[in-house]
């Protein structure tokens, strides 16, 4: 795990925006700063440390962005074998060349658990009586945090910044033209195995994948592929497998290891998404960084290493730009 002093290093080093002169148009979103040169075909993704929670951008965490671009790379490097994604070269901790491509309007979420605490998750519609979430039914009698008896896709639209997403059946999808039955069939495929695949690869370090949320788009000759990020702290929730049992009997919470410490702690102190976001204080940066940190090397079973340079600097000079 990061020392102490070089982590607090990072509360000086983080980068809240980019704004790099001649890598394209700038597309900035909550986390990345995507940067599309048409003529080239790429996008050119520098992901900030920006952080986010019940859809609102929040400040920044040291290391965040590291962490996120590295373990990005990390899924899908691992994942090559069961289908494509956007992944050119990685020039930089911070940064990933990526295919330009289109994509789909939708968030394809698999959960694997009824478990979640946020206004639309699938143990909050359940515990108030709803059995139907996203066109499923859910059966009768039960409990917070069993698993599914299969993996359960339950997609979103992909609101605009400032926005929150909304759960989408199926059959909402096509109606809404978002895409066809026959690519909304492909991309389920597509990411009920990438799911597995990242069960299997989690379960192997020790964890439980409970959830995630893919993206994915059509790159310029045709090909699906999955874009955006994999499996990183941002887009998953992961809990330690030892604990899950014993939680289970206890009626208690299974271990964590996600952001969701973050998104409790603020709840915590009384804030729920509603109104003016309260600051995040040194500490409550460090410790979420710390966890960031720990399921980096906990999921790619190597030590995190952070470029201790300042990203205003490093990233223009490892891109080539004039300085």
């Amino acid at each position: 795990m990061i020392d102490e002093t070089t982590l607090r290093a990072g509360l000086d080093l983080t980068l809240e925006h980019s704004d790099f002169e001649g890598l394209g148009r700038l597309q900035r979103g909550k986390v990345r700063d995507s940067y599309v040169d048409e003529g080239a075909g790429r996008r050119i993704i520098v992901v900030s440390d920006r952080i986010s929670a019940f859809d609102v951008v929040l400040g920044t965490i040291p290391f965040k962005g590291q962490v996120l671009n590295g373990m990005a790379a990390h899924w899908f490097a691992a994942s090559r074998e069961i289908s494509d994604n956007h992944l050119i070269s990685v020039p930089d901790a911070q940064v990933s060349v990526v295919e330009e491509c289109a994509p789909f309007p939708v968030e394809m979420v698999v959960r694997g658990y009824l478990t979640g605490s946020s206004p639309t998750s699938l143990w909050t519609y359940y515990a108030r009586g709803e059995r139907e979430y996203c066109g499923h039914h859910l059966p009768e009698g039960m409990t917070q945090h069993q698993r599914l008896d299969a993996p359960l896709i339950t997609p979103t639209t992909k609101a605009e910044k400032g926005a929150h997403d909304e759960p989408v059946s199926a059959a909402q999808i096509v109606e809404r033209g978002l895409c066809s039955a026959e690519e909304l069939s492909r991309l389920s495929e597509m990411c009920l195995a990438m799911f597995a695949l990242g069960t299997r690869l989690a379960a192997d370090r020790g964890l439980i994948l409970v959830d995630t949320k893919y993206e994915l788009g059509r790159t310029r000759d045709g090909r699906l592929v999955f874009i955006d990020e994999i499996h990183t702290p941002d887009s998953s929730r992961y809990w330690y497998a030892e604990s899950y049992e014993e939680a289970m009997k206890a009626g208690s919470d299974p271990r964590p290891l996600d952001k969701d410490y973050l998104r409790r702690t603020l709840i915590a102190r009384g804030y729920s998404g509603r109104g003016a976001a309260p600051p995040l204080d040194d500490e409550l940066r460090l410790e979420t960084a710390r966890r960031y940190i720990e399921i980096y090397e906990q999921v790619t079973g190597r030590a995190f290493e952070p470029d201790l340079e300042p990203p205003a600097e490093r990233i223009p000079r490892r891109l080539g730009l004039k300085t």
